[in-house]
């Protein structure tokens, strides 16, 4: 270390030591920016306080009960090679189950163990289908080339269906992509762009899932556990059950700063007044808003923006405020915006044992298996076990989920979102031709079903503005981070978007001279690019 940079980080360290900083939600968002405050701001881990509307850390990195009770995962993140932001972060973080390794050495390690190889992507009248070939016509792959050199601002707020014809939808390359990623055909042909540009590396193995990493537990106790617990050693605070009502804005003279947040805890109304140099980060708008669970016995309900407070405090803040972008566009469509979860807790292996002969894949090494014939569009992944901390020997968890909720099931004669937990395996168990060894996987199953109305919202077509810069033009105390805020080039609904959200606002309001690692762009590559032609035309 040169002379010059020591003297940098001793200023830095005098500079922030006593400023203070707040955050606006629990998630994965603001975790990384808590730590990216202390290990590259000098932040005092004692002056950053988490505020969360629940009464868990984590937003929508979720995984949490018991062999009794179940185990409830809302749904996954797949994460890759090339998640700069996100294993810059975790490389600091020594991991739970072995603290001479940090988060990053534990995930590259069980990646390098389980590689993803799937036999079994997608299944059809109970049989596998060959999906060696992405089964697309001329014109799909022209339409597909001439998405990738169209820009943004010319495909504006078009619908990936308004771009391709009818057929396009029938395909192998949709029917693969659209649930490895969660894609609609009504979502934004833009944000299908991005993906497409994003995961290009990925094509020549995309039916095998190849190139697909995962954590060894759910993300919960994989990435959210040790990140809380050791910004719980450098002294951070976490409010539970604190719902940020507001936030008071100074706007005067082209220069935009915070000045007051207000929020409630165990029934009382506080203020909180933001010093000068103080900072405040907010996490805007929810994916998981709104999540209701059933039971084996009950369905989950639909509830609406109303039952939290994360979709109603960004549009009080971008109320009259240019720049702050327009929460309307992604809270105001559940019916493009919702689908349906399952996780199942076995007591027995019966189940997996079958499904790992049919696929023959090992759970934890295939990956997403679609059941194309189903009207609920329904896939099913079997991850390496355990996949909880606490998850005994004897205890087997998979999850599930359709992305056509609110049609008729072809065996159960109801739409999905009214089904309780024991109609949605059954339905499930049915499309496996599985007979008469239905009844008894059933006996020792406990199916909690998981309704989002908005897990999908940030896919929904937008233009250029609904969603605000990180750190919105004139800011001088606070950014915008999460899956709703705009990062030029990469795509929402991963870990990745967060985390480099998150990088972006600590690096930008402390003025620190830390390079953000690039997107990556395969686009660049030729050889990249010719292996992603070249399965195209396969």
């Amino acid at each position: 270390m040169s002379h010059k940079q020591k003297t940098n980080i001793e200023n830095t360290v005098v500079q922030n030591n006593n400023r203070k900083a707040y955050f606006v939600g629990g998630g994965i968002a603001s975790l990384a920016a808590a730590a990216f405050l202390i290990r590259d701001g000098a932040f005092s881990g004692d002056n950053i306080h988490i505020f969360e509307e629940l009464k868990v850390i984590g937003g929508s990195l979720d995984g949490a009960g018991s062999a009794d009770k179940g185990y409830v995962i809302r749904g996954g993140r797949m994460i890759e090679e090339h998640y700069a932001c996100t294993y810059d972060l975790f490389a600091s973080i020594p991991a739970l189950t072995d603290h001479t390794k940090s988060v990053k050495d534990e995930i590259f390690e069980f990646s390098d163990k389980y590689v993803t190889k799937s036999r079994c992507r997608l299944v059809k009248n109970g049989e596998k289908i060959d999906v060696s070939s992405f089964d697309l016509s001329e014109k799909d792959r022209l339409d597909l080339l001439a998405l990738l050199i169209h820009s943004e601002d010319s495909l504006g707020a078009k619908r990936i269906e308004d771009w391709f014809s009818p057929e396009f939808f029938q395909h192998n390359f949709w029917l693969m992509w659209a649930t490895m990623f969660a894609f609609q055909p009504w979502h934004s042909v833009v944000e299908l762009k991005r993906y497409l540009l994003r995961f290009i590396q990925l094509f020549p193995d995309f039916n095998e899932m190849g190139g697909v990493w995962r954590t060894p537990y759910n993300q919960y106790d994989s990435m959210v556990l040790p990140l809380m617990t050791w910004l719980k050693e450098q002294g951070v605070h976490f409010l539970l059950d604190a719902k940020v009502t507001n936030v008071d804005f100074d706007l005067g003279n082209g220069c935009r700063s915070v000045k007051r947040v207000r929020y409630t805890c165990d029934g009382e109304h506080n203020t909180i007044a933001l010093a000068n140099r103080d900072l405040l980060f907010v996490t805007l708008g929810c994916m998981t808003e709104g999540s209701s669970l059933g039971s084996m016995n009950t369905p989950a309900i639909l509830n609406s923006r109303q039952t939290g407070g994360a979709w109603s405090l960004w549009e009080d803040i971008a109320n009259g405020r240019p720049g702050f972008g327009h929460p309307d566009v992604f809270a105001n469509h559940i019916k493009h915006s919702k689908w349906q979860s399952f996780t199942v807790t076995l007591n027995e292996p019966a189940f997996f044992q079958l499904i790992e002969d049919f696929t023959g894949n090992e759970a934890g090494t295939g990956g997403l298996v679609t059941l194309v014939d189903s009207n609920w569009f329904m896939s099913i992944v079997l991850a390496h076990q355990p996949h909880f901390i606490n998850q005994p020997d004897n205890t087997f968890v998979f999850w599930g989920y359709g992305l056509f909720p609110d049609r008729y099931g072809n065996f159960v004669n109801k739409p999905m979102t009214y089904c309780t937990g024991e109609e949605i395996l059954m339905e499930l168990l049915q499309h496996l031709k599985l007979g008469n060894k239905a009844e008894s996987i059933i006996k020792t199953a406990n199916c909690i079903p998981c309704l989002m109305p908005f897990i999908t919202s940030q896919f929904l077509p937008r233009v250029k503005g609904d969603r605000p810069d990180v750190v919105p033009a004139g800011a001088q105390n606070f950014a915008f981070i999460g899956q709703f805020c705009e990062i030029p080039d990469d795509v929402v609904f991963t870990v990745e978007y967060s985390i480099r959200s998150a990088l972006i606002a600590v690096c930008q309001l402390l003025n620190l001279e830390k390079e953000i690692p690039p997107v990556f762009k395969g686009q660049h590559d030729v050889a990249v690019l010719f292996n992603a032609l070249k399965t195209m035309h396969q």
